[in-house]
């Protein structure tokens, strides 16, 4: 016998979080499934437990900032009370977020949910009925189709190490690899990132990217940029990478391989064919209101949409649209516009709005104002040797505010609100 619900939610992130409260809240039944412990990527497997270890990190690293300065003590960082740390916040995430779905009267399931028709699932043998169904499942590594792929560990294994190994490859150049490889370096191990583009951040002003690899020479950073891994082999507890690209075949030899090289929704379990969902080249085929075309039985929120950034706050975004679709019709749509977005390496990597290039693509005009600030206060207060800021404003779009947007960088903390008319553009390296 099936059970039946207004709405279940297949996933226990931000996204499904947002969805499965606020439908609840408003007096409707609602249940929620997932395959891992409940909490989703952000809480458990990305972002919060990456700044706790990025706490440790970046506390040693001023230190040492500070040597010949008025401090002297030499600081080291344990790896295993670093994790104990971070264990501290990520392990009891699941049990105060399974309590906080049944306190609010949501029902809660584990095991892999898979459609077994257009309104039903079924997970661990048992069927859940529902008038719509909320795919907010996450993102998981993307599959790299090269020989040794098992050998990799991913962005859970990383955080998860028991010790640090002596060296790290990381494969990718995007948030995990920068990311990562600060933590890594600064924690004591020799790590080389292999990317196959052209740079790393590819998300980010090429201009201040390449401020920023003024750091990753500091720390002892090795990039290798138009590089392709090619395999991975494994010979008793050392890993040997072959790659090929622009420089030619080269090895590199490491006691740990980090898949860094991107995420995706895996949708293989969930058996979308048997709940009438289409996909599109690996994508959801949603409406306006993250609504499935094809079964309008069934919405998307986050990183399983691929409408908006994969961010955790756009995920959070996302669940307020959805709720608000399903509690009252289709009427909310996304709004992904100035978004803003940190790549939390030592220092931090911001942006908002359009980068310069993108800019140039959309024809705006606009003035630019950018430069290096080793002059700063908040630069010389964290003896810090990298630090400037891009500014751009599109003419005709209240300039006056220029001269307060700048000025607010001074203050020792990230800037992320958008000081600015509806054409200003800006984005900066620490502050």
């Amino acid at each position: 016998m099936s059970k039946t619900y207004d709405v279940i939610v297949i996933g226990s992130g931000t996204a499904a979080t947002t969805v499965a409260k606020r439908v609840s809240a408003a007096g409707r039944s609602v249940a929620v499934t997932d395959f891992r412990p409940y909490g989703g990527t952000c809480a458990l497997r990305g972002c919060d437990p990456k700044k706790m270890l990025i706490g440790g990190t970046s506390a040693a690293d001023h230190a040492r900032r500070m040597r010949g300065k008025g401090v002297e003590a030499d600081v080291q960082i344990d790896w295993r009370d670093l994790l104990e740390f971070k264990r501290g916040f990520t392990d009891p995430v699941p049990g105060k977020k399974e309590k906080s779905f049944s306190e609010s009267g949501i029902a809660t399931f584990h095991g892999r949910a898979r459609f077994v028709g257009p309104n039903s699932v079924e997970v661990e043998g048992e069927t859940l009925e529902a008038k719509h169904i909320v795919l907010a499942t996450g993102a998981e590594p993307m599959k790299l189709g090269i020989p040794g792929e098992e050998h990799l560990i991913d962005n859970e294994g990383f955080l998860e190490m028991e010790s640090l190994p002596r060296r790290i490859v990381l494969v990718g150049g995007g948030y995990i690899a920068a990311e990562f490889s600060h933590i890594a370096a600064r924690a004591g191990a020799e790590v080389t990132i292999l990317q196959h583009g052209e740079r790393m951040l590819k998300g980010f002003d090429p201009d201040l990217v390449e401020w920023l690899m003024e750091k990753y020479d500091e720390i002892g950073v090795t990039l290798h940029t138009n590089t392709e891994v090619e395999r991975v082999e494994k010979t008793g507890d050392t890993f040997r990478i072959t790659t090929g690209g622009e420089g030619g075949s080269k090895t590199f030899e490491a006691d740990l391989v980090v898949h860094a090289a991107g995420r995706k929704p895996d949708f293989a379990a969930l058996d979308l064919e048997a709940g009438g969902v289409e996909l599109q080249e690996g994508k959801l085929v949603l409406n306006e209101y993250l609504q499935s075309t094809s079964n309008p039985a069934v919405y998307a929120a986050g990183d399983t949409a691929q409408m908006g950034p994969p961010l955790t706050p756009v995920s959070n975004h996302d669940g307020k649209v959805v709720a608000a679709n399903l509690l009252e019709g289709n009427h909310s749509t996304p709004n992904y516009d100035g978004v803003p977005s940190v790549a939390f390496t030592l220092p931090p990597l911001a942006r908002v709005g359009l980068d310069e290039a993108e800019a140039r693509e959309q024809g705006l005009k606009f003035r630019m104002q950018s430069d290096r600030t080793p002059g700063w206060f908040s630069t010389r207060q964290q003896a810090e040797s990298v630090s400037g800021y891009k500014v751009l404003v599109e003419e005709g779009s209240e300039p006056g505010r220029l001269r307060e947007s700048v000025k607010s960088y001074a203050k020792p903390t990230p800037v992320t609100r958008t000081a600015r008319g509806e054409g200003c553009r800006r984005a900066l390296t620490d502050q």
